[in-house]
Parts: structure tokens; C-alpha cells; sequence
């Protein structure tokens, strides 16, 4: 095989856990061709990557349906292989139908898998990691050489940026989810920082949009931190969080940012759980969950924007280990 196109559509954190199928693609394929396909505002997670050709870009705002149309008669000019479509819903399987790669493998759960020369069981909550789920879809080729763990390359300019934010002892804390019952609450990363900075330096990462909630754990702490988010791109986060004594996050995306670099990671769990297969690859993880058995937990894939029950105990998680 000489040409492969992977698709993965959804969050950030789905993009960074389908690269060990480009990584391991590109260890049995050395000299094949491998392209990926992201939602528009991912792009950037994969510049600089050793084992991608090219990246191409899904507009989900503007045009959809004209960019779907547009994507397929650019993907059957390049005449892939095979196509891999590790999302399971429908834009993209129409994309990959339209691709017309020789071979085309994806997902029993996409609703256009009918399509697919081959279709494979996706199974949540059984323990299985989501790499280990995207990684099956190679099954059907002789692949000798796996890679699990994820992997993005930030540049030497990337370390650049961040040099002097680094000290010789540094935690990085990333608070912020989209959903607000992965997070851990507010006063415990309040508690955190506290407990930290009387270790070495404390850095708040995040998007622009988490600024304002970092900027308030640090007041409450009432000491000196340093709030970065919105201010780092997600290389140059990836760069940082690299070479911290340690890194601390929910289950969201700057926890497969800790692993794509093997930095050392502490994750918390509240009202997801670890065997949804979304929990850190770093050789140095742990997780922290709470340690009382609720019947509510997990509440669902993704979480909520407040507690269902009206409690949140899932949070109640001891930041003092």
C-alpha cells in the first residue's frame, strides 16, 4: 500500500488519539504517502508531524454540505489505498464513501458504514482504550510494529516560546473542560495551586475562553502564579507541559496533550470514568477519581454542564496525595 487517508473530524483530543494509526502506518509503511483529515481549528495539532504527508481541512460552519461534495472529488483525484475513517458519524462517512479509496474501513456505529469494504465494532465502557479501538481498524493488513502511545512534534520554536516560562521545578494546571462535570471544581484546583507553590513555579493553561476562570483560581489561591491561558498555542502547550515536574488535568483534551509529548501526568475523573478508554498513555500517569461508589456515575459519555443530581460527589476527589 502506498497511499492512506485518515479521517478523524471531531475534538482535539479524538485527533491526538488517532496518530498511533498514522505513527503505525508510517513504521510498516516508510515510504507511503499518509494524509489526515481534521475539523477546521485542529489543523495546527498536526504541524511538524514526522509521519504526515498532509493535512486537510473539514469546514463544519461554513458550506458543510459544498465542502463534503468538495473534500470527496479531491479525494478520488488522489487515489488512496485505503481509507480509514475513525469517526462515527455521518459527514464524515459520506466523505469517506465519496473518497473511493480501494479499500475503505471505519466504524460499525457511522451510519454510512454500509458502505465501508469493512466495518468494525466500537465498544465505550469495557475498558478498551479509544487507541486501542482506532488501531483495529489495521487488523486486516500485516502491521508487525504498533505504536500507542500518541504523538504530536512541536518545533524547536515551540520549546522556544515557552524557555523562559520553565524553571527547575514547574507544574502546569489545566482546569478548564468543555463540560463543566469534568471538571474538577473550582476550589479544588484553588487548593492545588496553593499546595504547589510551595513546590516551584505554577503555570494555568487553557484556551482563551478558560482565562477568566484561571485568572480566579489565582486570586483565590492567594498566591503567585503564572495564567497563560489563551496566551500558548496547543504545540507550544504541548512543549511546556513536556518538560514539567508535573502536569494536572480533567479528562479533556490537555490530557492526551500530556500524552502525545510522554510527559508526566496526574488526571482527575469526575463524572467520566477511565474505562470509557480515554485515560492517559504517559509511561508517568495516574489517575484520581473519588473514592465513594455513587449509582449516578458515570452520567454519560461527555458529562454536563451542571450535575444532574444536583450534587456533584463524583468532584469530591483529594488534591492532597
Amino acid at each position: 500500500m502506498k497511499k492512506f487517508l485518515i479521517i478523524q473530524t471531531a475534538f482535539l483530543g479524538d485527533v491526538i488519539l488517532a496518530t498511533p494509526v498514522a505513527m503505525t502506518l508510517w513504521a510498516n509503511f516508510p515510504d507511503a504517502e499518509i494524509h489526515f483529515l481534521v475539523k477546521k481549528g485542529n489543523e495546527s495539532l498536526l504541524e511538524n508531524h514526522e509521519a504526515i504527508s498532509k493535512v486537510w481541512i473539514f469546514d463544519k460552519k461554513e458550506g458543510k454540505l459544498k465542502n463534503i461534495f468538495r473534500l470527496g472529488k479531491s479525494f478520488r483525484k488522489e487515489k488512496f489505498d485505503l481509507v480509514l475513517n475513525l469517526h462515527r458519524f455521518a459527514s464524515s462517512g459520506i466523505i469517506a464513501s465519496l473518497a473511493k479509496g480501494k479499500k475503505t474501513y471505519g466504524f460499525k456505529k457511522n451510519p454510512l458504514s454500509f458502505r465501508y469494504t469493512k466495518s468494525f465494532p466500537h465498544e465505550i465502557g469495557n475498558g478498551d482504550h479509544e487507541v486501542d479501538r482506532n488501531l483495529s481498524l489495521l487488523s486486516e493488513i500485516y502491521v508487525p510494529s504498533i505504536i500507542r502511545r500518541p504523538a504530536l512534534f512541536p518545533s524547536k520554536s515551540d520549546f522556544d516560546k515557552t524557555k523562559d516560562l520553565q524553571s527547575a521545578s514547574y507544574f502546569c494546571l489545566a482546569p478548564a473542560s468543555v463540560w463543566a462535570t469534568k471538571q474538577l471544581p473550582k476550589e479544588k484546583w484553588v487548593e492545588l495551586v496553593r499546595i504547589l507553590q510551595k513546590k516551584g513555579q505554577v503555570i494555568l493553561l487553557g484556551s482563551p475562553d478558560d482565562n477568566n476562570m484561571c485568572q480566579e483560581i489565582i486570586s483565590e489561591s492567594g498566591v503567585e502564579a503564572i495564567n497563560q491561558a489563551g496566551h500558548l498555542s496547543l504545540l507550544q502547550s504541548a512543549a511546556l507541559m513536556k518538560t514539567a515536574t508535573r502536569n494536572y488535568v480533567n479528562d479533556s483534551g490537555p490530557l492526551h496533550l500530556a500524552s502525545s509529548v510522554n510527559a508526566p501526568v496526574t488526571a482527575f475523573f469526575c463524572s467520566t470514568i477511565p474505562d470509557f478508554g480515554f485515560g492517559p498513555l504517559s509511561e508517568d500517569s495516574e489517575l484520581r477519581e473519588t473514592k465513594e461508589k455513587l449509582s449516578c456515575r458515570p452520567c454519560g459519555l461527555h458529562g454536563f454542564k451542571v450535575c444532574p443530581e444536583g450534587h456533584f460527589k463524583c468532584g469530591e476527589i483529594s488534591v492532597e496525595q
